[in-house]
């Protein structure tokens, strides 16, 4: 696996994958620089080399050339996040395009337009794809947010550095830490999934029970399973239609002696709101009219006690509506324990959108191994896919 570590960039110029596909708001300043800062060490390391940089993104999903998705609006959030000055050209492909490239000295930054407005990028068009490969020395891909795409940028681009590839820090990272989930981690393995549905973790769940021991199900998709095993649920989600599938689960789980652990106890309300009243009841005697919205305290006890003894753990998924204050107190719990394993040693990493966003609202990023900065991707290489952004460096 060729990294940043395999080059010396001295007088190259390194054309950068990022993903600076970043929030903003109605004034268009970045609400959220999670993504520029992760980029950040891989685009120093060339800078301290003596190289240049030259950075490609997109952001959101424009119909063309249309003002309001312009990387020019996340400029000067670069530079703050940098400390370099950050050049920028109103185009990715072209003769400008490539005469700022040319003239780009070592040390210096140029950031391109977005990418997305050419429809040639997500077609994975191979002469867009050979007009951005102009631009550079060295191809770096350090996008993991985009690497389960074979877009132009991500995937096909790569064809035209044969030897000149590498991954970025962030995405070797996202390489390892994956890698130690599902190949070299040290045992006990835990995975927790929670979330609202079965249907979007089956492919995850069956991928991951020849490599774990244990297996929390959390959150809505929990459901699914006390139904499918008699279980009363009063009015909480349930796809009825995968409760053959959950039953199936359970029993190839317990073939290879992976032991599931689902809540004993839920929270349950009257009503889909913050103010609702909420009783406490067996997850399996949720009373008609009530709906269980988060775990309850003897879960947490029990959640708590699995993740203690495990040394490399998984979360993907919220265990309640943690966007409603009365119903965040199991995600906080699960979240608090997996801090205190971390800081007697396991490895834990949290990936997908919800529990992503789970831990930066709970500020719990800081006290777990690593948080993934893509959702598809992390699902889809949990899944036992390779990503065609990772495959166009290894080829």
């Amino acid at each position: 696996m060729k990294t940043l570590n395999d080059f010396n960039f001295e007088n190259k110029k390194a054309l950068i994958r990022v993903d600076f596909n970043v929030p903003l708001n109605e004034n268009f300043e970045v609400t959220d620089a999670t993504r520029i800062i992760s980029a950040k060490p891989t685009i120093i390391k060339i800078l301290e080399d003596g190289g240049s940089c030259i950075l490609m993104s997109h952001l959101g999903r424009p119909k063309g050339f249309q003002d309001e998705f312009s990387l020019k609006h996340i400029v000067e959030k670069v530079q703050d996040v940098l400390g370099v000055e950050v050049k920028f050209v109103s185009d990715c492909i072209g003769e400008d395009v490539e005469a700022a490239a040319a003239s780009l000295e070592p040390g210096q930054i140029l950031l391109l337009e977005n990418l997305r407005y050419y429809k040639e990028e997500t077609a994975g068009d191979k002469a867009f794809a050979e007009k951005l490969a102009k631009l550079g020395d060295v191809y770096v891909n350090d996008a993991f947010g985009t690497a389960h795409r074979a877009h132009a940028s991500t995937t096909i681009v790569a064809e035209f550095f044969p030897e000149d590839k590498c991954f970025g820090s962030l995405l070797a990272q996202e390489i390892e830490s994956i890698k130690k989930v599902m190949e070299t981690g040290e045992k006990p393995v835990l995975a927790i999934l929670g979330g609202a549905k079965v249907s979007s973790k089956i492919t995850i769940i069956e991928n991951i029970l020849d490599k774990v021991d244990h297996l929390i199900i959390g959150g809505g998709m929990a459901f699914t399973f006390v139904k499918a095993q008699g279980g009363k649920i009063g009015n909480s989600i349930c796809e009825d239609d995968k409760m053959e599938l959950a039953l199936d689960i359970l029993k190839q789980a317990k073939e290879k002696n992976v032991q599931v652990h689902i809540p004993v106890d839920t929270i349950a309300a009257d009503d889909f709101s913050n103010d609702a009243n909420t009783q406490i009841c067996d997850i399996n005697e949720i009373p008609d009219g009530w709906e269980g919205v988060d775990a309850g305290p003897k879960s947490r006890e029990a959640f708590h006690n699995v993740v203690m003894e495990s040394k490399t753990i998984l979360w993907n998924g919220p265990l309640g509506v943690f966007e409603m204050e009365s119903f965040a107190g199991g995600t906080i719990a699960l979240g608090d324990s997996i801090a205190e394993a971390t800081k007697n040693g396991a490895f834990s990493l949290v990936g997908g959108g919800d529990s992503v966003a789970a831990v930066k609202q709970f500020g719990f990023q800081d006290k777990v191994s690593y948080v993934s900065t893509g959702g598809g991707a992390m699902l889809e290489s949990l899944e036992g896919k390779t990503l065609p952004g990772i495959a166009a460096i290894l080829d």
